[in-house]
C-alpha cells in the first residue's frame, strides 16, 4: 500500500478548488444530459471544451500550490521522496 505524507492545505484555497471542481462536475453532468437528449453535437463539444478548460485551470492551481507550499517544505526538510513522487505524478499528468 502506498504511503501518503501529511501536509497542510490552506482552507480558503482548498474551498476555492473544491468549488471549481464542483462546477466542472456540474458542467459534465449537463453534457451527459445533453447527450441523453440527443442535443446538437456542436453544443455538446462546446460544453466539453468548457469542462476541459475548467479542469486545466484547476490543475494549474493545484500544481502551483503544491510546488509553492508542499514541495518547498519537502526540499527544506530534505524529503526527496516527496519531490520524486511529485515528479512521477507530473509525468503522468503531462
Amino acid at each position: 500500500m502506498e504511503e501518503h505524507h501529511n501536509h497542510y492545505h490552506d482552507p480558503e484555497e482548498k474551498k476555492r478548488q473544491l468549488n471549481r471542481l464542483a462546477k466542472a462536475i456540474g458542467h459534465l453532468k449537463h453534457v451527459q444530459t445533453m447527450m441523453e437528449n440527443d442535443e446538437d453535437c456542436a453544443d455538446v463539444l462546446t460544453q466539453l471544451s468548457a469542462v476541459n478548460s475548467a479542469l486545466r485551470s484547476l490543475s494549474r492551481e493545484i500544481v502551483n500550490e503544491h510546488m509553492t507550499h508542499c514541495i518547498t517544505h519537502a526540499i527544506a526538510d530534505g524529503n526527496l521522496e516527496m519531490v520524486e513522487e511529485f515528479q512521477k505524478a507530473m509525468q503522468k499528468f503531462i
